[in-house]
This record gives C-alpha cells, sequence and structure tokens, in this order.
C-alpha cells in the first residue's frame, strides 16, 4: 500500500489522479481487447452467422477503445482462422 501512496502521492487534484489511473487502466482493457481478437477461433459446431457477429462486437470494443484495425490487418486475421475452421 505504501508503494501506491508514494507513486500517487504527489498527484494534487483529484481529476488529475482520475485521469492518471483511468489512462493506467484503459490500457490494460486496450490489451485485453487485442487479446480476445487475436484469439477469437472460429468452431464448427457453432452458426458462422453468430460467430460473424461475435467478432463484429470484437471489432465494435476495439474502435470503443479508441482503436483503429484497418482492413488490411482485419482481413488476414479472419483468413487465418477460417484456415483453421
Amino acid at each position: 500500500m505504501d508503494i501506491l501512496y508514494d507513486v500517487y502521492s504527489s498527484i494534487k487534484s483529484a481529476k488529475a489522479l482520475w485521469k492518471d489511473l483511468n489512462k493506467k487502466y484503459k490500457a490494460k482493457d486496450a490489451k485485453f481487447i487485442i487479446y480476445i481478437f487475436l484469439d477469437f477461433k472460429i468452431i464448427h459446431s457453432r452458426t458462422v452467422i453468430r460467430q460473424v457477429q461475435e467478432f463484429q462486437l470484437i471489432l465494435y470494443g476495439i474502435l470503443v477503445e479508441g482503436m483503429y484495425l484497418g482492413e488490411s490487418f482485419q482481413v488476414p486475421t479472419i483468413i487465418e482462422k477460417l484456415l483453421l475452421f
């Protein structure tokens, strides 16, 4: 607990502390959504439409985090996942 106090005690306003913590933990959320994107697997026993919808939700989550993945990255990723199908 003392370590966190030492790190954040120099921040004088609640707003600045909020921005700092938000930036720190938002980065972790962003890394997590990218992990989900890269780990997505197409499963033979489930409908393709349902899986495409799930993949679109993952892409939307990436956009919500303020990131952009171009089609030149999305398309090869989907093709790779289809090859494993």
